[in-house]
């Protein structure tokens, strides 16, 4: 059953991370579009629009990878004079308070989605729709939540834990 937990939350962290890769490419785009277009007097209009809101793709559609590989900052200073239960605890407990964190960070959003859409808010230059971005967010941050809680469960049930690389003693 793990297992194919372990494989949906897997496509759905790889869906997550298209989506970003999707967010960088139209983001360099818009870039180089917009400095090649200011070098002939003929810059981007919407440049700056579409950039920002490309930029929270880009975030948190990648936040679910980025945890999923363990690429999150860690302070690891103890870790080695703890006993193994410890430290697997340890971990638990942070993957628990960080997919509380995505779920709050999903509903704050969600709600300001709601809020953005009967207001009409838009961007600035270009008036792109800021709802769409918004529920982009939460559902994004749903996924990394979905991905930190399998990571707890995991853990739970014995499974692999994430050990830092070992640095060299200063």
């Amino acid at each position: 059953m793990i297992a194919t937990i372990r494989k949906a939350a897997d496509r759905l962290i790889g869906l997550s991370a298209i989506i970003g890769t999707l967010g960088l490419m139209v983001e360099v785009s818009v870039i180089l579009i917009d400095v090649i277009g200011r070098a002939f007097h003929a810059p981007l209009g919407g440049a700056q629009d579409v950039s920002q809101m490309a930029m929270v793709v880009i975030v948190f559609g990648g936040m679910a990878l980025c945890d999923k590989l363990g690429g999150h900052v860690s302070v690891d200073v103890f870790e080695r004079h703890y006993p193994e239960w410890l430290n697997r605890a340890i971990d638990i407990v942070a993957a628990l308070l960080g997919a509380l964190i995505f779920v709050a960070i999903a509903w704050s959003v969600y709600q300001s989605a709601v809020l953005s859409q009967l207001l009409n808010l838009s961007t600035n230059i270009i008036h792109l729709p800021k709802a769409w971005f918004q529920w982009a967010i939460s559902a994004l941050s749903v996924v990394t939540a979905l991905g930190m809680l399998l990571r707890a469960v995991e853990l739970a049930l014995g499974g692999p834990r994430m050990t830092s690389e070992p640095e060299a003693d200063l």
